[in-house]
């Protein structure tokens, strides 16, 4: 008998946490028998771990800035209805030729409002197949807010109008879905928490190994960041870690230019280089970790067992990573420096307080996301072959 298909769209718009997330959730339910194809929209990353899945790259678009108000192609030209037209055409294509039995949206409806050219005709061509297939939506613990109130009620309706089930990657004793959606309580028979979704790949080296016993400073995959890293290094003198190594990662997507800039103003023992696939081994080996404090990163870390110090990224309508580090922070797990507040000295100073305190490894966390979204999608495509 042929595995049930499965077809998983993602996309990025200027981090790769989004992609992250969707890779390590598609490399389970690869490694449990399903046929996975993972759509991706977004920029191109080099060396992405896909384990039995398979990546079908469509014609790539990112946000020029946080409000994603505006979208450019791989070559930093405008999207136009030509350009939406052909990308349209390359999705649905893929979507044929996979003939899914469960289609998986990460984020959207909840999400990705600027992509409905693409993720309504996706949705109308699914359900009118016969026997239609299970469509679903894989969304983190938190949504930003919106300025738009009327959105919530409009994403609701699309959930409640299309998706048989959404899996919200969190722990509801942290925060719930409904604590920034109140509105999805309409649709809590469908709504299923299943814990964080970790990346378990990352292995402890020993001396002398990338990262061990360094400061890790990251800021994502993405273009927002330079002014936590350019911080991070003011900082090192000012700590009791300037004799460490302190390992600076800039995201794929960032310019040359900041990645030089960096460069440049880095000392001795201070590392400047690209974000790297091996991110998890690097936070299981180092000291500390500094970030801004997303999703996977922080999951990561907490998994690590690294002290931890964020500054969340507060800007355009960004409550995302503040909220969800605040949480944290109440149960002892990691210092943080707001954005306002970011300097050389404060993040000089939180750096002491999280080495002054034990280690908190994923406080009482459920961290199992991965395997239960697993068992759920096992589950609903066994009944729906009964």
């Amino acid at each position: 008998m042929s595995a049930d298909r499965v077809f998983f769209y993602v996309q990025h718009l200027l981090g790769i946490g989004h992609l992250r997330r969707a890779l390590t959730l598609a490399r389970g339910l690869a490694a449990a028998g399903l046929d996975v194809t993972l759509i991706s929209g977004g920029m191109p990353i080099p060396d992405l771990e896909l384990g039995r899945a398979r990546l079908v790259q469509l014609p790539a678009v990112r946000a020029t800035d946080m409000s994603f108000s505006q979208l450019i192609d791989a070559r930093g030209r405008a999207v136009d209805e030509a350009w939406r037209a052909r990308r349209l055409e390359a999705l649905l294509a893929a979507w044929h030729d996979a003939a899914p039995q469960l289609l998986l949206f990460e984020l959207f409806p909840f999400g990705r409002w600027g992509m409905r050219f693409e993720l309504l005709p996706l949705l109308e061509a699914a359900d009118a197949v016969r026997p239609r297939p299970i469509i679903a939506c894989s969304v983190r613990d938190i949504l930003v807010a919106k300025t738009k109130p009327e959105r919530y009620d409009q994403m609701v309706d699309l959930a409640e109008r299309y998706f048989d089930h959404v899996l919200v990657h969190g722990d509801p004793t942290l925060i719930s879905f409904y604590d920034t959606l109140p509105q999805a309580r309409r649709i809590a028979d469908r709504v299923h928490h299943t814990g964080y979704v970790v990346d378990s790949g990352g292995q402890r080296g020993a001396p002398g190994d990338d990262g061990w016993d360094e400061v890790l400073v990251s800021a994502g995959g993405g273009r927002v960041g330079q002014r936590l890293l350019e911080t991070a290094i003011a900082a090192r003198p000012l700590t009791s870690l300037a004799g460490h190594v302190w390992r600076v990662l800039v995201g794929y997507h960032a310019p040359q230019a900041d990645l030089e800039t960096l460069a440049g103003a880095a000392p001795e023992g201070t590392l400047v280089e690209r974000a790297r696939g091996d991110f998890p081994s690097l936070l299981m080996n180092c000291r500390l970790s500094i970030s801004q404090g997303g999703y996977n990163t922080m999951m990561e870390a907490l998994r690590a067992g690294c002290r931890v110090v964020v500054s969340p990224y507060a800007g355009a309508e960004e409550t995302e990573q503040t909220l969800r580090a605040e949480r944290l922070a109440a149960r002892g797990a990691l210092e943080i420096v707001a954005e306002h507040d970011l300097s050389a000295a404060s993040l000089a100073a939180a750096v002491e307080r999280a080495l002054a305190r034990p280690v908190v490894a994923a406080p009482r966390l459920d961290t199992d996301g991965v395997a239960a979204s697993v068992r759920l999608i096992g589950g609903w495509l066994a009944r729906r072959q009964g």
